[in-house]
């Protein structure tokens, strides 16, 4: 998603895809797995800047790279805070920002202690490659993380896993910013999202009677993306507590699911914006281009077939609705492609993007 609005700006984007027919083929110009720097290296000696869709390239590899000479943002200090759930909660408690009561538990007997102290609820997180919902478990038993204890002995891992407070909450909302590495920051509408099965389903933009909470996010996404020097898009993702509070769930250092609806919603879109920040070029404004716009994710996609083969009915049916498709094959709980609406009703709107999603249900 990245591609139009590069093509926009005449900017040559090359992507590194991890084998063949991956959806980003439209832009691949190289086949190689981002864990291998040697791949990695030979990549990045044909272009200026080296930039991310997912937070998992190694370590080690991030640092050849900046040791090579090749900016690299955002940097692997940078990402590190994105890549372990147990640095970003240390992290962002050693930065003030308001986060879930929480705790390593590296053992049954730990976790134990952790229910007792948290109302016999937690939620415990692997800290390392989870994502849509994947390493994240409820518990109300000490025994419930059980399986998960074990890899780690396997693995001979000391870092434990990381035990929240089930957080009693009354929406979840995201706060996307982009800043560059000259420091300038800009900040997208924030959002109200909806999750199903731990995957986003809908993102309204921006969330409804937010009052005094939107200049608190923006704030609280500015800080953050300030002390862990972020370039390019940061989603900071929140829960909105029943009294009141944010209190920040997720961190994600690129252009994120929650901030899609700006592809047709807003004046610069988080694609294009990401692109200007890791380049360092001056920031799009990100005015919205209607009262409400709203993205409803395609989850699964169609029982047999693709999107494409639905795309008849659906857009003689909705119009006003913008069509995105991943090339991804239909799999229960993927987000294959997504659907944006705009308009002044927010309830209206909604309503229009579910119809227009509905088309490709398995």
């Amino acid at each position: 998603m990245m591609v139009p609005p590069a093509v926009g700006l005449g900017i040559d984007i090359r992507v590194l895809a991890e084998q063949e027919g991956m959806s980003a083929r439209i832009a691949a110009t190289a086949v190689g797995h981002y864990t291998d720097a040697d791949a990695v290296l030979a990549f990045a000696r044909d272009v200026d800047v080296i930039t991310f869709d997912h937070e998992h390239v190694p370590q080690d590899v991030l640092k050849q790279l900046v040791g090579a000479g090749v900016p690299v943002h955002p940097g692997p200090h940078a990402l590190a805070v994105a890549q372990d759930k147990i640095v970003m909660r240390e992290r962002l408690t050693a930065l003030g920002a308001p986060v879930p009561s929480w705790g390593v538990v590296r053992d049954r007997a730990e976790l134990a202690d952790f229910l007792e102290a948290h109302g016999g609820a937690a939620v415990v997180k692997t800290p390392r490659g989870g994502y849509d919902g994947k390493g994240v478990r409820v518990v109300r038993s000490a025994d419930a993380a059980d399986d998960w204890f074990a890899v780690l002995d396997e693995a001979g891992s000391g870092d434990g896993l990381l035990a929240e407070e089930l957080v009693d909450f009354n929406r979840e909302l995201a706060q996307s910013v982009a800043r560059r590495p000259s420091g300038d920051a800009v900040a997208w509408a924030l959002v109200e999202t909806v999750q199903k099965d731990g995957v986003c389903a809908e993102v309204t933009a921006p969330a409804q009677n937010a009052g005094t909470l939107v200049a608190e996010a923006r704030a609280l996404a500015f800080s953050i993306a300030e002390g862990l020097d972020v370039t390019g898009v940061l989603a900071v993702e929140l829960f909105e507590t029943r009294d009141g509070r944010l209190l920040v769930n997720e961190l994600a250092m690129r252009p994120h699911n929650t901030g899609h609806w700006s592809i047709d919603g807003c004046v610069t879109s988080q694609f294009e914006q990401h692109l200007r920040a890791v380049l360092d070029l001056p920031l799009g404004a990100t005015d919205e281009l209607a009262p409400v716009s709203v993205m409803v994710n395609v989850l699964g996609g169609p029982a047999s077939g693709s999107m494409l083969d639905v795309y008849p009915a659906a857009l003689a049916a909705h119009p006003d609705v913008k069509f995105h498709y991943y090339e991804k094959a239909s799999r229960p709980g993927r987000k294959v492609g997504h659907v944006t609406t705009t308009g002044g009703d927010a309830g209206e709107t909604l309503a229009r993007a579910r119809a227009a999603a509905e088309f490709f249900s398995s």
